[in-house]
């Protein structure tokens, strides 16, 4: 059975790529939706469910040394379907956890395999980029966010029919099995020559320090992933429990910053090409810091799904853009890079439920502003270089 159109290799690698970035953020919006769930059913203070985030950050850095071999030993191809079957388990492994520590088990192991997840779909991005000479990531990025915009809505229809979060997560996983088969087919070898060269220079002279750029880049995508992952993480405890939502609303906070995300990234690369990636992320960042300042100061439901609009408006491009001003630093920095966005976007939420927990998730959100507006600061020390027309 056909999939993809024959005539077409890019677009049927770009279909298949999209599918990975769409069952990331299918897979991590679903447990994140059901946070209120997981929080009553295993009876945990907000400090508690900041430690169940900050595992699944845990199990990402733990990923940083296994994805350099795993990538040589699988490719990340085969790298990416493997963690994406495993990260489909662990779904059903969090709807089952019996109690807190074993909660905390699955969430550092689905932190090990979003890590290497999100640095082989990357990988396979920057692979179709280089080969067919053709822009494409700000597009990719697109569908995590529409991921995370089908599991917000999905989460809302099934806690509409049942309170079940095995049943859900039962859905979601079938979701995520489809997915996976529908990249299986197209995704793309590795470009073996330059890797072999990498590898036999590595060998030779070991592993050299970042440069000041890259570093500049790790910190703009640290604090980028924060205020993301901060809106996937802790929306929904937000309209539920501070701006009084219904539980049926709640999850409609990661639907409008999804939805948005998804609007803006499909437009994203006509921005890069007539305002340049530097303007496009330093003024971004700053509509996400304003807009989320409004929603805290201003309270209540429409407040909150306005300010989340924005957020999700601003911070659309920051990823993709410094995904690709990553990758024109070599291999060693994207890997860096990538590895740096997935610590914030899996570590960074547990210090939201930190400062929660000492004063309020008002405050913890308002932490999330300010990160957005050190993004803006960042994007002033890297070297941009703007997309041609």
């Amino acid at each position: 059975m056909r999939v993809f159109p024959a005539r077409d290799p890019f677009q049927r690698s770009q279909v298949a790529i999209a599918a990975l970035f769409c069952a990331l953020g299918f897979q991590y919006a679903t447990w994140a939706a059901r946070i209120p769930a997981i929080k009553a059913d295993l009876g945990l203070t907000a400090a508690e469910v900041g430690v169940l985030l900050m595992a699944a950050g845990i199990g990402a850095v733990a990923s940083f040394p296994l994805v350099p071999v795993l990538m040589k030993r699988l490719g990340s191809a085969r790298l990416a379907l493997l963690s994406a079957l495993c990260l489909t388990l662990l779904l059903l492994g969090l709807a089952l956890a019996p109690d807190y520590p074993v909660a905390l088990l699955v969430m550092v192991a689905d932190g090990v395999f979003v890590g290497c997840l999100n640095v082989a779909m990357n990988a396979q991005g920057t692979t179709l980029e280089t080969r067919y000479s053709r822009t494409t990531m700000a597009r990719l990025h697109a569908t995590f966010s529409a991921g995370s915009l089908l599991a917000a809505l999905l989460a809302s229809g099934m806690n509409a029919a049942t309170s079940s979060v095995p049943a859900h997560f039962g859905v979601a996983a079938a979701v995520l099995v489809l997915l996976t088969a529908l990249a299986r087919p197209g995704l793309l070898g590795d470009e073996a020559p330059a890797a072999e060269k990498e590898d036999e220079a590595r060998s030779r002279t070991g592993w050299s320090l970042p440069s000041r750029v890259t570093l500049w880049m790790c910190c703009a995508m640290a604090f980028g992933t924060v205020t993301e992952g901060a809106m996937n993480d802790w929306s929904a405890l937000y309209l539920r429990e501070v701006a009084k939502a219904t539980a049926e609303l709640a999850p409609m906070g990661i639907a409008v910053f999804s939805g948005m995300m998804v609007l803006a990234r499909l437009f994203a690369d006509g921005w890069r090409s007539r305002w340049g990636d530097g303007r496009v992320v330093l003024f971004g960042s700053a509509l996400a810091a304003a807009g989320l300042a409004f929603a805290l100061l201003s309270g209540g439901v429409a407040a909150a799904l306005i300010g989340f609009a924005c957020v999700g408006l601003g911070c659309a491009a920051v990823t993709p853009c410094v995904y690709v001003a990553a990758a024109k630093q070599g291999s060693e920095a994207l890997a860096l890079v990538a590895a740096t966005g997935t610590t914030g976007l899996l570590a960074g939420p547990p210090l939201i439920g930190f400062v929660a927990s000492s004063s309020s998730l008002a405050w913890g959100l308002a932490v999330v502003a300010a990160a957005a507006v050190v993004v803006s600061l960042c994007s002033t020390r890297i070297q941009w270089t703007p997309v041609s027309g």
